[in-house]
């Protein structure tokens, strides 16, 4: 994620892979350490997945370089920004 250049083979959900998640479980929160949940060649198809619902929370960028793993919950605190279909979030990780 902080690399000097922008890496286009990063990790993300195709848009087969998202219907899949939202079809066959019941998960509401999806975070990624990268900058898209989509791929770099989706075209957005993926976000259209996950937010069709509404019952699912995007949230990317995540710095979870030192985080072991685990069960822990997720506290996501967005700026409210009137008009806007997204936010810069801060989130805590509690374990």
């Amino acid at each position: 994620m902080f690399q000097k250049e922008f890496d286009t083979s990063f990790v993300a959900f195709k848009a087969d892979g998202a219907k899949w998640l939202v079809e066959n479980t019941d998960i509401k929160f999806v975070g990624l350490d990268y900058l898209s949940v989509a791929t770099y060649d989706d075209g957005g198809s993926s976000h259209l997945t996950f937010l069709k619902n509404r019952d699912i929370i995007l949230v990317e960028g995540l710095k979870l370089d030192n985080i072991e793993a685990g069960l822990y919950d997720v506290h996501c605190l967005p700026m409210r920004l009137l008009g806007a279909d997204g936010s810069p979030a801060r989130c805590i990780l509690l374990k």
